[in-house]
């Protein structure tokens, strides 16, 4: 019965698992509920194993369907990969990789890669775009890029398929003369919403009528993360940031991280992933490209203090 086990069972069961619910995976499969219930319960009877518990609302997965879950990721990955070399040796090395990048990777991240990749693949031209929300998803829809590298829209539309990449610690701030720094304790919502927030524009329409992280009514946007930056450093707004981008500013006391109810003190991290077409795997030069893209670390961890103010610290000491 062994021999029997399929790859559309795998997937299937993965799917279930990532996404909550049968009815989920449905969805994302789009299949009926009824399919992959029969799926996945002939899937367990091959097996020989239960890979839910069926008794409460939603299935949740037991401790021998945690352990099987390992191994049918490592399988279908293991196939995905079989299908990239193949698709490399019938065709041949891809011409030219062209990578879209969400503006908050950290671009020296990309750039080690991109260097690396010069020499192992000298003769594959490497094209590069940055782009922000659904402006890092639409050119891998479209098919002008066969890599995305994204987080910054939280929604991957269904036709694409992705691998999770190191995420990257994001922080509200503002300049360290904005209102909101004289603030005592933890920020409520509600003052924040007073004040004006830097927002990123999305460029293309994939999300459209939805908003991420936006806290205040009064709002100016930005379709650049440079643009966003300086607005903020000269105190017209406050707004998130990728650490990495601010680092040098929150320690050289230019910015403030607002400390805001419900973010945890050193930020928030935004997940990060590898993007693309399910019907066109990336080749060779491509799968090098998102695997060393998963070992290169980004920074993370403790944010910054403030320096300390020399005057202030003498003033103290006396009292």
């Amino acid at each position: 019965m062994l021999d029997a086990v399929s790859l559309d069972q795998l997937r299937t069961f993965i799917a279930a698992v990532d996404e909550g619910s049968f009815s989920a995976a449905s969805r994302k499969l789009l299949r009926s509920q009824s399919v992959v219930s029969e799926t996945i319960s002939n899937l367990e009877e091959q097996i020989g194993v239960q890979l839910f518990d069926r008794s409460g609302r939603y299935p949740k997965l037991t401790a021998a369907g945690s352990a099987i879950l390992g191994d049918a990721r490592s399988i279908i990955a293991g196939v995905d990969l079989l299908k990239a070399r193949a698709k490399g040796m019938s065709a041949g090395l891809e011409p030219e990789l062209s990578v879209v990048i969400d503006v908050f990777y950290p671009i020296d991240a990309i750039t080690q890669v991109a260097k690396e990749f010069r020499q192992k693949y000298p003769g594959v031209a490497l094209r590069i775009y940055v782009e922000a929300l659904g402006g890092a998803i639409k050119p891998v829809l479209d098919g002008r890029c066969s890599i995305g590298v994204v987080g910054s829209l939280p929604v991957i539309p269904d036709t694409l398929t992705y691998e999770r990449l190191p995420g990257i610690a994001f922080l509200m701030v503002a300049a360290r003369d904005h209102a909101l720094t004289s603030y005592r304790g933890k920020l409520p919502k509600e003052v924040l919403a007073k004040h004006t927030q830097i927002v990123l524009t999305d460029r293309s329409e994939l999300s459209s009528g939805r908003e991420f992280g936006v806290m205040s009514a009064a709002t100016w946007r930005l379709a650049d993360l440079f643009a966003k930056h300086h607005f903020l450093l000269k105190g017209l707004g406050w707004g998130g940031m990728p650490l990495h981008a601010v680092r040098k500013d929150l320690e050289e006391g230019r910015l403030s991280v607002l400390p805001i109810e419900d973010v945890p003190p050193d930020g928030l991290i935004l997940t990060m992933s590898a993007v693309w077409q399910t019907k066109s795997p990336p080749g060779p030069a491509g799968r090098w490209f998102v695997d060393r893209l998963k070992q290169i670390p980004v920074e993370t961890g403790k944010v910054p203090k403030p320096p300390v103010n020399s005057k202030k610290a003498r003033r103290s000491e006396k009292t």
